[in-house]
């Protein structure tokens, strides 16, 4: 009976080599050789070099040739070499991945995040989180004040870093904030000279963060200003007021390159300007938390402890 050889075509659309093929060309590879490859693989020689002559002949391809002692990597042998790290690197990124979903680390996160916490030191966390389960999705709701404690009272948020703890609810103190009132250095209040009165302020357009729970107007952080632009989200009101169209209390820690680079400028209000606040790191549910959201939790924590270490 006559048998039909298998077009590489129709072997790549029904794989039928294994990863430890796969595992052996790279390790003849990296290695050097077959003899170096079978020391590494802890395997005989001969099944190392099985295993590649096997791959050829499935894909009817030449992947080394022989140059004195050494295998050298054809052409052909560069690809698939480069595709066959990828490969494995993926399942063993999967199997990471259901060994992590098989101990309880959930698929997805929801993190409710005050906009007064810093975003740098946020987008750290989230990074060192994402490398140690890369295959949790973070779902991020930047929220303000009340709106934060919205996210968690609707069940919207697994964990949250918050102004307020709502009723129900039990946080712990992460780090304090301090507000500064600040303008663009050529802004009128400036050009004033002296020391200034909230009647000096009110005079003047005033920026204000709206709250994400749709019931509130704006943000605590401000005074009856005759005129004020109300915006909702920091980054708006941080590129207004750099521009010179207002005045405005930010978190000094959300504006120190505007502050350090000179696009900003406190404010000498009289009797000081400063308004000083905490924030929590609130689970919604201590008791059933999962393992990835207790972990995203203990990286939080960690981080801002030793960021406030280091502050003068």
């Amino acid at each position: 009976m006559e048998h039909k050889i298998a077009t590489t075509e129709e072997v790549l659309s029904h794989p039928h080599i294994t990863l430890e093929q796969w595992r052996a060309l790279i390790s003849v590879v990296d290695t050097g050789g077959y003899a170096q490859a079978a020391e590494q693989l802890h395997k005989s020689q001969s099944s190392v070099s099985y295993a590649v002559q096997k791959l050829e002949s499935l894909l009817n391809v030449q992947a080394f040739e022989i140059q004195g002692r050494k295998a050298i990597l054809t052409g052909t042998g560069q690809l698939l070499y480069r595709r066959a790290k990828k490969l494995l690197d993926d399942a063993g990124a999967l199997e990471r991945a259901a060994r992590r979903l098989s101990a309880g680390w959930e698929a997805e996160i929801r993190i409710a995040v005050e906009m007064i916490f810093p975003t740098w030191l946020l987008l750290d966390c989230l990074q060192q989180f994402g490398l140690e389960s890369p295959h949790t999705r973070i779902e991020l709701i930047e929220s303000v004040l009340a709106g934060t404690s919205d996210a968690l009272l609707q069940g919207q948020a697994d964990l949250a870093i918050s102004a307020q703890i709502p009723p129900g609810f039990l946080g712990t103190p992460l780090m304090q904030f301090r507000s500064l009132p600040v303008a663009n250095p050529r802004h009128p209040l400036h050009a004033l000279g002296r020391e200034l009165t909230l009647q000096d302020v009110r005079e003047h357009r005033q920026l204000v963060i709206r709250e994400t729970d749709s019931k509130r107007a704006s943000s605590i952080l401000s005074v009856d200003a005759t005129q004020r632009w109300t915006v909702s989200h920091s980054a708006t009101a941080i590129e207004a007021i750099c521009k010179g169209y207002g005045f405005a209390w930010f978190p000094e820690d959300k504006i120190r390159s505007e502050l350090a680079d000179g696009r900003l400028k406190v404010l000498p209000m009289q009797g000081g300007g400063e308004r000083f606040g905490s924030l929590y790191l609130v689970l919604a549910d201590p008791d059933y938390a999962g393992p990835a959201a207790l972990r995203l939790a203990d990286i939080i924590r960690e981080t801002a402890a030793s960021e406030c270490l280091k502050q003068p």
